[in-house]
């Protein structure tokens, strides 16, 4: 008998928020993520605007009571994995086996651009303890030894679609039998190393972005985590937890079309939605809700627009691009905004893109521009699309 996935238990730290609460309450007054530089050293700091967490690195350690020298990966992604584990009210020892998935693509590179900038000037200096942190999987090390997690621990770096392979990767081992519980998710920080990456290829907006829009100029760069914990039903009860959603399907493929970007035809996207719906069961006609990658740049949201025009046309479901509140938080999207899509359907939300003017020539996509509440909403997609076209879609249900 095939083992129904659940979701049940949630941790997110934002731009929008530092919960669960804190965010919605920043989707309910419409009030975007994105901002003037405060945290992230660069020469950019009065160009472009990035959505940053709140909190300092210094708050965080305080926060969590840990070294406030540690990567800002690593203070983030336990922060939120914390969150996601401490809802569950585990007893020690409690004889589940547990498994820690976590996703990124920065690692620790906001410390080693420090170590870096002090080497290169004089290589007598420079603090090494900046880059012992460096590769991805050094948090996902220290958060699963900090939340006592040993059965199974893993790192997934597929860029944007990194946490939503990771959701799906820890679905899989659970229905395998593998594993009982797993926390899996994302985690980027902001760098300079990335600004400037995204920069270079000109696709950095230098306003507030507008995904889904004619006028749209490129994106803005967000940082953040999320962790989902995923389990049976079965186990859902034994441990009495809340249970937010299921896992229906999900579809991971690769276009192999273009280092850093999707097909004109959207046949990366295209392929990752039909088998995640495939999946599921679910025709198309019974998603009530999308939350697309929408990242603001032409390519994308031209080619995942097409894509959605292939599969849906003409009957679209209720979608937006979150990314507009959050900014692109690259390996840690597709776990912000798979919390999104099981709050969506436990309490009936959807939500809204921050600014939208004016529709794609050529699509009909137009998408939601108000948050709204008490809505019948019983099935979801997520889209996650990284660059080197690996393309993952995932289907959330009440």
């Amino acid at each position: 008998m095939t083992k129904d996935i659940y979701i049940s238990g949630l941790g997110i730290i934002s731009a929008l928020g530092n919960n669960v609460d804190e965010t919605i309450a920043s989707f309910q007054n419409h009030s975007s993520g994105v901002g003037q530089i405060k945290h992230l050293e660069t020469v950019h700091k009065d160009k472009y605007p990035l959505a940053e967490v709140k909190y300092s690195n210094e708050e965080l350690a305080s926060i969590l009571n840990i070294d406030k020298s540690l990567s800002r990966t690593i203070l983030l992604s336990y922060y939120a994995a914390k969150q996601s584990f401490d809802s569950l009210k585990l007893a020690p020892n409690s004889g589940y086996k547990i498994g820690f998935i976590s996703a990124t693509s920065i690692g620790g590179m906001d410390k080693t651009e420090f170590f870096a900038r002090e080497y290169t000037i004089d290589n007598n200096t420079g603090d090494l303890k900046q880059v012992v942190n460096h590769d991805n999987g050094k948090s996902t090390d220290f958060v699963a030894k900090a939340l006592g997690i040993k059965d199974f621990v893993t790192t997934i770096s597929t860029a944007c679609s990194s946490a939503a392979n990771a959701i799906m990767l820890g679905s899989r081992l659970i229905k395998s039998g593998k594993l009982d519980i797993v926390i899996a998710g994302g985690v980027d920080p902001l760098t300079r190393f990335t600004l400037n990456g995204f920069n270079s290829l000109m696709i950095v907006d230098d306003v507030q972005c507008r995904p889904l829009d004619q006028t749209r100029a490129g994106l803005n760069l967000g940082e953040g985590a999320a962790f989902v914990a995923l389990m049976t039903k079965e186990t859902a009860e034994a441990i009495n937890a809340k249970t937010y959603c299921k896992v229906t399907g999900y579809c991971n493929t690769n276009d192999a079309f273009h280092q850093t970007a999707l097909s004109d035809e959207g046949n990366g996207p295209f392929l990752a939605m039909t088998g995640a719906l495939n999946m599921s069961g679910l025709k198309p006609d019974m998603i009530d809700y999308i939350n697309m990658h929408g990242t603001g740049t032409q390519n994308n949201d031209n080619s995942e627009g097409t894509a959605l025009k292939r599969i849906f046309h003409p009957h679209y479901p209720k979608l937006s691009s979150t990314k507009s509140f959050t900014g692109h938080t690259l390996g840690a999207s597709g776990a912000i905004e798979a919390v999104f899509c099981a709050l969506a359907l436990k309490n009936g939300y959807i939500y809204p893109n921050y600014n939208f003017k004016n529709k794609m020539e050529d699509l009909d996509i137009v998408p939601e521009t108000k948050f709204q509440t008490n809505v019948e909403v019983n099935h979801v997609m997520s889209n996650s699309f990284g660059f080197g076209g690996n393309c993952t879609s995932l289907i959330f249900s009440k």
